[in-house]
């Protein structure tokens, strides 16, 4: 496998293009603008367009296409058939129909994940068939209650789906359209002898991701799975960051001392360097809020990382009050839309590569419409 050159993740595809299932196509939206780097931002539907359909949908993924996202995100669980999905977490109480099935309801049970005990249904539970007999609901009905008018509409896809609909769409629109997939809980599936990453590298290689060049990047919040990665193929790695002062679950598994605090550091990122290209750290880490509610001064993150060649894709982006700086938010309903656009404009700004959004119409409009 290759040595790590930890080129920007921007200038990778919107400098130079990318190859999709081994075909050259089109750069993205010619209505980008070059951001501080150079390049414009990559906005990423984080689990589709997950802000106006129920996430990780093949509705999601292609409203967020169709919107203009120039890369998707799909979060990857495995069946007790060994096959890859997209949900959100391996418990599915909250993200499927699975209550409503009676002929499931014998397998509802606890389980300790990373540390957190669970009670609900897990796709390790059931076969590939089962799991398609389930559909997709909102995540958060109380927050996107507009989202709950498409429960019961969609299936859970697999990665396979996923991939064949970003290489259909790519050659519809003429444009380079990336993929993120993101392995959840690898340390764990490990432990249940489901391991995600050979499913993982084979199903992405049957579509032709096998090189840095390719608009592909696999991302975790754990260390030795990206390092088992970089070992068996040569596509962009993406390291995530947990918030706090948490570590990665195989750091704490082994008994390591490694925090997300210390990879933060510029020492830990030249570590980092090593396995991954691209960092995906909480907004946080880029721009914290104050204790006045507004967005403060960008830390050094940014730069530490960019001086080492690496990428920066902070996570996530929403509309909603809630998930804005207080400064930001406007009216007194959480649920509400806040100045989501000042958020995103002091982001590119201070310089990221990209952003995972749940509104990539927003994140878009934050980008194409800079003065």
């Amino acid at each position: 496998m290759r040595r790590r050159t930890t080129t920007s993740i921007t200038a990778l595809v919107v400098a130079t293009g990318a190859l999709v299932a081994g075909t050259v196509v089109a750069q993205g939206p010619a209505t980008a603008k070059p951001g501080p780097q150079g390049a414009s931002p990559l906005v990423v539907g984080h689990r589709g367009a997950s802000g106006y359909r129920p996430e990780h949908t093949l509705a999601a993924y292609q409203l967020a296409i169709d919107l203009g996202a120039d890369w998707v995100e799909p979060d990857l669980v495995s069946t007790r058939d060994g096959v890859l999905v997209a949900r959100h977490e391996n418990e599915i109480g909250g993200t499927t129909d699975v209550a409503q099935h009676p002929e499931f309801a014998s397998r509802r049970t606890t389980k300790t994940i990373d540390g957190v005990a669970l009670t609900g249904w897990f796709t390790e539970d059931f076969t590939l068939a089962e799991l398609k007999t389930l559909r997709a609901v909102e995540r958060i009905p109380g927050v996107r209650q507009e989202n709950t008018l498409y429960d019961g509409r969609y299936e859970v896809p697999t990665l396979r789906e996923v991939l064949e609909l970003v290489r259909s769409e790519s050659r519809r629109t003429g444009r380079t359209i990336g993929v993120v997939p993101e392995t959840k809980h690898p340390t764990y599936f490990d432990g249940l002898g489901l391991s995600l990453e050979e499913p993982l590298v084979a199903t992405i290689e049957e579509f032709g991701y096998d090189d840095a060049r390719d608009a592909i990047a696999l991302q975790s919040f754990e260390i030795s799975n990206l390092k088992d990665l970089n070992t068996k193929t040569d596509v962009r790695l993406v390291q995530l960051y947990g918030g706090g002062r948490g570590k990665p679950w195989d750091v704490t598994v082994a008994g390591g001392t490694t925090t997300y605090d210390s990879m933060a550091t510029a020492t830990g990122m030249r570590a980092i360097r090593a396995y991954a290209d691209v960092l995906g750290p909480d907004k946080a880490r880029v721009i914290p809020v104050g204790a006045d509610g507004a967005l403060g001064r960008p830390t050094a993150f940014v730069r530490d990382a960019h001086r080492l060649r690496l990428g920066v894709v902070p996570y996530t982006f929403r509309n909603e009050n809630q998930f804005l700086p207080p400064a930001l938010r406007r009216g007194t309903d959480p649920n509400a839309y806040g100045d989501a656009l000042a958020e995103y404009e002091a982001f590119y700004a201070a310089g990221v590569d990209g952003v995972f959004s749940d509104n990539p119409d927003a994140a878009l409009a934050a980008r194409d419409d800079r003065p």
